[in-house]
């Protein structure tokens, strides 16, 4: 059976359990503690990187989120998160790669702000002007479909929409309908960290993103 390496706080491996679930696959969570467990020489063995999220699929092992998605379909091709007509095939990778390259970095300084740690106040502005164009964008690519890609569930899903929730969208009404949607289904309601279980990674969080970035 598949091994999937996680922890319930993380986005990056929150994405990979989502497509998990939608794609119906077995497998074995395996909980990683960010106050050390990525450092340990099991998994260190797994990920020479200490990050997660990491599977192992008969003795195959793949790290880095958007690299596991890309296999589990290849792998595990039905039911498809991928579209097949080319334009939306460019819509979701589009997505996807603005989502990872260009927004999630973006909420990093505001991240640390919120959870306490200090932030050059124009690095913040510059994150937060950032973040707003994004989301924008997203805003105006979505429109009042369904989804990304038009009716069907995509990666871009996965990946953006495990993220976006996180953020301010009184301002993106289409965005903020497309994450009340989401909400609803159950791999977004099997995935979704409890409040206590965030509150209790806080330090953890804390010292990830003091010493990261």
């Amino acid at each position: 059976m598949l091994k999937f390496y996680y922890n319930p706080i993380s986005v990056n491996a929150r994405r990979v359990w989502v497509a998990l679930l939608e794609k119906q696959i077995p497998f074995e969570l395996i909980r990683v503690n960010l106050d050390g467990d990525q450092f340990d020489d099991d998994f260190q063995a797994i990920n020479p990187l200490g990050r997660i999220p990491a599977i192992l699929d008969n003795g195959l092992r793949v790290v880095e989120s958007l690299a596991i998605l890309d296999y589990l379909e290849a792998k595990y091709p039905t039911p498809s998160l991928m579209p097949s007509e080319p334009s939306a095939i460019a819509m979701v990778s589009t997505i996807k790669t603005i989502t990872v390259v260009e927004l999630q970095p973006a909420t990093i300084p505001l991240s640390r702000s919120l959870v306490g740690l200090e932030v050059e106040p124009h690095k913040l502005e510059l994150a937060q002007q950032r973040v707003a164009i994004i989301l924008q964008m997203f805003e105006e690519l979505l429109g009042k479909q369904t989804y990304f890609a038009g009716e069907e569930f995509t990666l871009a899903e996965v990946v953006a929409g495990t993220l976006i929730p996180s953020l301010r969208l009184e301002n993106y009404p289409h965005l903020k309908a497309y994450t009340q949607r989401l909400a609803k289904r159950d791999s977004w309601q099997q995935t979704e960290a409890l409040p206590e279980t965030i509150e209790a990674a806080l330090p953890n969080i804390r010292e990830i993103l003091q010493r990261r970035f």
